[in-house]
């Protein structure tokens, strides 16, 4: 490759290509100065420290300045004591943030995956009436002392920090899949009541003789026995009996069966972000939610006005493009990273891992990269006493169930493994 080539597809000067071109020795030549103080040791051992250990008896995170205040009291910890301004540059050079955190929930339903993979075949391929149908519960409605301002130079809004709370509101919202268009009703509360008479004034509005398709979330309303009775009215078939629908499980079960005219689905727990109504909830809280309201009446009226507003000029399908893809895999390696402080889990919680664990691996295995299985097992293999301490010290019935899911997860880990090893050999 000539200079020339080089150059451009190096972003840099011709003479700089002949420079290095014309050296003998491309080692780096000794610079002027003292030696770097912390060397690739030091920064590791500063990187563990500051990552991995907490300040107040497991409690609290490092700031720079406190960092720097402890490590100068006690170099031994990393050999030498440091500056704040050190920590950072080391820290910005790896691109870490522990100092930075937010919310994040676990997927935690065993069956995640088949009903993801469900709700995104809806989502490709809608039938001709498909709804999103959601709440949002406890909205405040509170007044502002005073008006907004704006800053001199940037203009940004100043809003009143004190305000006059005058109650709550409740929005339930449909989200129409195939036209992005939305029905919107306000309410006082979201009893099961209210839902009930909600969602009914839905299904008079809908096409009586075509099939509908309802996705929603699994709030306890959204499965009672009075909206099995209520879909069985305008389906024109015989509801069950309140003793053959007993439970949750079983409502639903029967909810979301296809041999009626009205179809429910349901997204897996923890999933609510697969529901596109989540999406224009999200819009509705940035531009009216947190404005300034003297009553419920008037955030009635800005909440309407913003319905009509999205129908008329902004209504369209969601491009829904997420697959899925990679989900598993990023499933085992947090379930993996949740084993190295095995205590601290929830019995609950954990039973649900062991079981989502299991699913993934008899029904996904080829989806997960070999090296994050072995990880599993091996963490698997190191906490698995712990593991059982953490679930029979819980006051639950059936801790011989729960155990179960150790045994099987173990199995089916070693089985699949082993097998790998052998068609490898």
């Amino acid at each position: 490759m000539d200079k020339h080539s080089i150059s451009q597809y190096l972003d840099c000067h011709i003479s700089t290509v002949s420079y290095w071109q014309n050296r003998d020795n491309l080692c780096e030549k000794p610079r002027s100065g003292r030696p770097a103080l912390f060397d690739d040791t030091v920064s590791a051992m500063l990187i563990g420290f500051y990552c991995q250990t907490r300040p107040f008896f497991d409690s609290g995170r490092w700031t720079l300045r406190l960092a720097a205040a402890y490590l100068i009291n006690h170099p031994e910890t990393i050999g030498l004591p440091i500056s704040k301004t050190s920590i950072h540059r080391i820290l910005v050079k790896n691109n870490l943030k522990p100092h930075r955190s937010r919310y994040f929930l676990h997927i935690s339903d065993p069956e995640f995956f088949p009903k993801m993979a469900h709700l995104i075949s809806l989502y490709n391929n809608p039938p001709k009436n498909v709804y999103c149908f959601d709440e949002c519960p406890g909205i405040q409605v509170l007044q502002r002392l005073t008006p907004d301002l704006q800053t001199e130079r940037t203009k940004s809004r100043l809003e009143e920090f004190q305000y006059i709370r005058h109650g709550t509101t409740d929005v339930f919202a449909l989200l129409n899949v195939n036209t992005g268009e939305v029905m919107a009703q306000c309410c006082p509360d979201h009893t099961k009541d209210t839902f009930i008479a909600v969602f009914e004034g839905y299904l008079s509005r809908a096409p009586q003789d075509q099939q509908l398709n309802y996705i929603m979330d699994n709030l306890h309303s959204h499965c009672c026995y009075e909206l099995c009775e209520l879909v069985a009215r305008y389906c024109n078939i015989e509801c069950p009996s309140h003793k053959e629908l007993n439970t949750m499980s079983k409502r639903r079960k029967w909810l979301t069966r296809a041999d009626k005219r009205i179809i429910l689905h349901y997204t897996p727990y923890h999933g609510s972000w697969l529901n596109q109504v989540e999406y224009w909830f999200g819009m509705l809280n940035e531009k009216c939610l947190h404005e300034t309201y003297h009553s419920p009446e008037d955030m009635h009226h800005a909440i309407h006005t913003f319905v009509t507003f999205w129908n008329t000029m902004l209504a369209k399908p969601f491009h829904w493009k997420y697959n899925g893809q990679g989900l598993q895999e990023k499933t085992i390696k947090r379930f993996t990273a949740m084993l190295d402080n095995t205590i601290k889990i929830d019995s609950r919680m954990l039973v649900k891992q062991l079981n989502l664990a299991f699913n993934i691996a008899k029904d996904y295995w080829e989806l997960v990269d070999e090296n994050v299985w072995r990880n599993l097992f091996e963490k698997f293999s190191e906490s698995k006493y712990v593991i059982e301490y953490v679930i029979t010290k819980a006051t639950k019935k059936n801790i011989d169930g729960d155990l179960e899911y150790i045994k099987k997860l173990e199995n089916i880990l070693r089985q699949n493994i082993t097998n790998r090893i052998t068609q490898a050999a």
